[in-house]
C-alpha cells in the first residue's frame, strides 16, 4: 500500500537523524534550550500499569522497524510551551530513554493540534528512535496540552458535533517583553492596548525615549499566544495589522525583540515559561503590568492581570483520555507538573 511505503521512508528518514537534532517544523523548531531530566528528578508514578503502550509489531517488509499501538497511554499533541510537561509524563509512565523523548513528544503547535483533536486525526510523526519504532499513525490525538482553543477552534468543534472538555493543569503568565535597551519597566493594560491598536506609536508617550517609534510584534491568528492577545488583552479592541510586525513563530518574535539592532524600539509578547525555559535570545526584559510583576505568588493569587492556565483538553466520551487527565489533576500528577517547572493549580508538598 502506498501509505505504508511512504511511512516506512519517513521512519527511515527520522531514524537516520541524530537523536538530539531538533526538527525545523513543529514545536522543536521553536526551542533552543536543553530539556534534559534534572539531577534531582523524582519518580512520582510508582505503579505504572494504568497507562502503558500497546503491542509492537514488525513493520511490513522490515526486520528492524516496528509499529507500536498506543495502548492505554494517550496520544498527546499540543502547544510548544507544554513540550516539557509531555516529556515529564513520558518519563514517569513509560521509562523512555532521554534521547527518545524528542521523537516521542512531537508536538505540531496549537492550531494543528486542535485540528487533529476535533477532526479525529493522528499525530503522524511520533517515534521511539532507539527501538526503531513509529507509533501507530492511525490512532487519533487523544489529548491536547496547552493554551485553550480560540473562538474559531471552539466553533469548529461545535460544527463537528464535538464537545471539548478543558481541565486546567497549571498556571503561567502571558507577558510583554522589551529589549533591555528600553528603559520602560511597566505598562498599564490600557497602554498595551493603545500600542497594539495603533493609538500609541512613540515610546515617549509611555515614559520611554521620545521620538523612538514603537515596533510592536505580534503572532499570526490561531497561534496560542495570539489567542491570548486577542481575547485576554485586547478584549474586543482591534489589533493594528498595518503598523504591527507579524512573527511566524514564537522563536522569531523573541529573536526580534531581543535583537541588538532593535535597541529600545521593539515590544512583543509570549508566555513566561517559554521565555525563561524554552527559547533564549538576546537581551530581554519582562514588563510588569499595572505595577504587578508575574511572580508565582501573583499568579496564584490572580493579582497579575494576564494570568493564564494551560489545559489538558480531550473529546467528551474518550474515557481513557478522561482517566489520564483525572490522574494529571491529582496530587501525583500535579507533582509531575511541578517537577517539569510549571506552577501547579493545586498546592502539593
Amino acid at each position: 500500500m502506498k501509505r505504508f511505503a511512504l511511512t516506512a521512508l519517513t521512519i527511515l528518514a527520522v531514524l537516520s537523524l541524530s537523536c538530539s537534532a531538533f526538527s525545523e517544523s513543529g514545536s522543536w523548531g521553536q526551542i533552543n534550550q536543553s530539556l534534559a531530566r534534572g539531577e534531582n528528578w523524582q519518580r512520582y508514578v510508582t505503579e505504572r500499569n494504568d497507562f502503558q503502550l500497546g503491542e509492537k509489531k514488525p513493520y511490513e517488509g522490515s526486520d528492524n522497524l516496528f509499529v507500536q499501538a498506543w495502548g492505554d497511554y494517550p496520544s498527546i499533541d499540543g502547544s510548544t510551551v507544554c513540550v516539557p510537561l509531555a516529556m515529564e509524563l513520558a518519563r514517569q509512565w513509560l521509562d523512555l530513554k532521554e534521547e527518545d523523548l524528542n521523537g516521542f513528544v512531537s508536538f505540531s503547535t496549537t492550531p494543528y493540534a486542535y485540528d487533529r483533536l476535533t477532526e479525529g486525526k493522528a499525530n503522524p510523526m511520533v517515534t521511539i528512535v532507539s527501538q526503531g519504532v513509529m507509533m501507530d499513525d492511525t490512532h487519533p490525538v487523544d489529548i491536547v496540552l496547552g493554551t485553550g482553543p480560540n473562538a474559531d477552534e471552539r466553533q469548529a468543534a461545535q460544527d463537528a458535533g464535538v464537545e471539548l472538555v478543558m481541565v486546567p493543569v497549571c498556571y503561567d503568565a502571558f507577558v510583554f517583553l522589551v529589549n533591555t535597551g528600553n528603559p520602560v519597566e511597566n505598562l498599564s493594560a490600557e497602554q498595551i492596548r493603545g500600542i497594539y491598536s495603533g493609538q500609541i506609536k512613540d515610546w515617549g508617550e509611555v515614559s520611554g525615549s521620545d521620538g523612538l517609534e514603537i515596533r510592536a510584534y505580534q503572532r499570526p491568528h490561531g497561534s496560542g499566544s495570539q489567542t491570548a492577545m486577542e481575547e485576554l488583552v485586547m478584549q474586543g479592541a482591534e489589533l493594528d495589522a498595518e503598523s504591527n510586525y507579524i512573527s511566524d513563530g514564537m522563536a522569531d518574535l523573541i529573536a526580534q525583540v531581543g535583537n541588538y539592532d532593535n535597541s529600545g524600539a521593539a515590544i512583543g509578547y509570549s508566555y513566561l515559561y517559554y521565555v525563561e525555559g524554552l527559547y533564549k535570545s538576546g537581551s530581554l526584559r519582562v514588563l510588569s503590568v499595572d505595577g504587578v510583576s508575574p511572580t508565582p505568588e501573583n499568579l496564584r493569587s490572580g493579582a497579575y492581570p494576564y494570568t493564564v492556565y494551560y489545559y489538558a483538553v480531550y473529546r467528551k466520551g474518550n474515557e481513557n483520555a478522561e482517566r489520564f487527565v483525572n490522574w494529571l489533576a491529582s496530587e501525583a500528577g500535579q507533582r509531575c507538573v511541578r517537577q517539569a517547572g510549571y506552577i501547579p493549580v493545586t498546592a502539593v508538598e
